[in-house]
């Protein structure tokens, strides 16, 4: 629901619209950090690591897309 809240946010205007892959890409670090958190406060060393996980993902893909825009000059 937030990917497709943030897609159609960042579709409104091309001009000014950082690339999907940096917008997917913090989703999926604020999905990893919220699994993270859980984790940790239920002791669920599984959930914890996927949490990291999923932040490393994000971060590589949030990097993706601001290459991305700088090669388009955004």
């Amino acid at each position: 629901m937030l990917n497709e809240l943030l897609a159609r946010y960042a579709t409104d205007s091309e001009d000014t619209t950082m690339d999907n892959d940096r917008i997917k890409g913090a989703a999926e670090q604020v999905k990893g950090a919220v699994k993270e958190a859980a984790g940790k406060a239920f002791g669920d060393k599984k959930l914890e690591t996927e949490g990291k996980t999923d932040k490393a993902a994000g971060q590589v893909q949030s990097a993706v897309g601001g290459f991305k825009d700088a090669v388009r000059g955004k």
